[in-house]
């Protein structure tokens, strides 16, 4: 167990902000498992920016609830997929060759496409989510506590920031990382495939909130799925395989996939 709690760490360490004992250290053998934890991180990220959405709400509007509870996934995060989504745009929207588009997404600066898949995804993101306030049951009648009211919205919150970080998971198992590996911060996590039952741990993890939501929300799994399988193949024909930017790219937009799949779901089931 004190073993798991250090893999566990480490996952906190490399994926957010959030401070971890001092005595936590950059294992490599802890940031190779730390994978399987990738779910339960999206639990923490959902619920900070879940619990930040329900005070502002309360307080102060749902628009600025939604707005305040992205700004607190960002800041919880560093914008460390965000930033990986943003490269991605810059090198595969500039650039023609395997070698170009892995220069591009080396440049720390920030391009024209960078800067307007950011604009798009944060927005898409929020006109989403204000969509998905609407859970609320009963509106008309609300109950005096306010997780009660949204309990539909936080849990789908919570499930998109887990499932959306299994899909990475599976892309590091089945394709390889073709960035140069001394130059890689994406190695100490991407080098050493998960085992079955770590994999099945991770899997489980992820789709833990779904349990909680009406089964026909599941359903989202299967644009989500295919949306991980297409970028991955667009990828491997592009650049042979993925970098650490690509992850953050297959993140975002599945996450992105999730909301989308529950406001359709929502509205026609």
């Amino acid at each position: 167990m004190k073993k798991e709690w250090k893999i566990f760490l480490a996952a906190i360490m490399y994926f957010t902000r959030i401070r971890v004992p001092a005595t936590t250290d950059h294992n490599p053998v802890y940031l190779q498992k730390s994978p399987k934890y990738f779910p339960v991180v999206g639990w923490i990220v959902g619920g900070i920016s879940s619990l930040v959405f329900l005070v502002f709400s309360e307080f102060v509007s749902t628009d600025i609830g939604i707005l305040s509870s992205m700004i607190a996934g960002l800041l919880t995060t560093g914008a460390f997929h965000e930033d990986g989504f943003a490269d991605v745009c810059d090198g595969f929207g500039g650039g023609w060759t395997k070698e170009k588009i892995l220069l591009i997404m080396k440049d720390s600066r920030i391009g024209a496409f960078g800067a307007i898949g950011l604009l798009v995804i944060l927005g898409s993101k929020f006109l989403l989510l204000k969509e998905l306030v609407s859970f609320i049951p009963e509106p008309a009648h609300p109950a005096p506590f306010i997780f009660y009211n949204y309990r539909y919205f936080v849990l789908a919150l919570i499930g998109a920031h887990s499932l959306s970080r299994l899909m990475p998971v599976f892309v590091i198992q089945w394709r390889e990382n073709v960035t140069d590996q001394d130059h890689s911060k994406s190695k100490p996590v991407t080098s050493k495939k998960l085992t079955p039952a770590e994999l099945i741990l991770a899997m489980l993890a992820a789709f833990a909130p779904f349990v909680f939501l009406p089964w026909p929300f599941l359903l989202v799994v299967i644009p989500v799925l295919y949306t991980t399988y297409a970028l991955a193949n667009y990828f491997k024909k592009w650049i042979g395989g993925y970098t650490g930017d690509c992850l953050g790219a297959i993140q975002q937009v599945t996450e992105l996939i999730v909301y989308l799949g529950f406001v359709i779901i929502r509205r026609y089931m």
